[in-house]
């Protein structure tokens, strides 16, 4: 809890998730407790260290289907990481959950984001004014 409270409380972190810094006591409401089992959340460690560097989360939308989100803190960007903890993540969800469709929509404006999950093998689905979709597709990857 004083981790994800120092981060999200954070404006370089949540710079790329809402953009509003959060109270210690808006973060446990948020993030703590109340959240399962409809979203699972996960701390992002680092490769080599194993010290968390970031915060993931899924939640099913449906059928072998759903949607992740993941922020990476400042001093962690820019190293692979996001690709990697994002890898690491649809493997559990394909190969342990069988999900064949994953969604994330990150801020257009964040490119090293967009990047990372095409990296990943996000692939841009729709690209509406203020919205962005991409899409991780078991049956895409099978294709290629």
């Amino acid at each position: 809890m004083d981790l994800l409270a120092q981060w999200f409380g954070s404006p370089d972190f949540v710079a790329c998730w809402g953009g509003v810094p959060m109270s210690r006591d808006q973060v446990a409401q948020m993030y703590v407790g109340r959240r399962r089992p409809h979203v699972e959340s996960y701390l992002v460690p680092a490769q080599c260290s194993g010290t968390p560097v970031g915060y993931a989360q899924y939640w099913h939308a449906g059928v072998a289907e759903g949607g992740v989100d993941m922020v990476l803190g400042p001093q962690a960007r820019g190293r692979g990481l996001g690709p990697d903890a994002a890898c690491a993540l649809l493997a559990h969800l394909g190969g342990n959950l069988g999900w064949r469709r994953v969604t994330v929509d990150p801020l257009r404006e964040n490119l090293r984001a967009v990047r990372a999950w095409e990296k990943a093998g996000f692939r841009k689905v729709s690209n509406e004014a203020d919205d962005l979709l991409m899409e991780f597709s078991s049956s895409a990857v099978r294709r290629e």
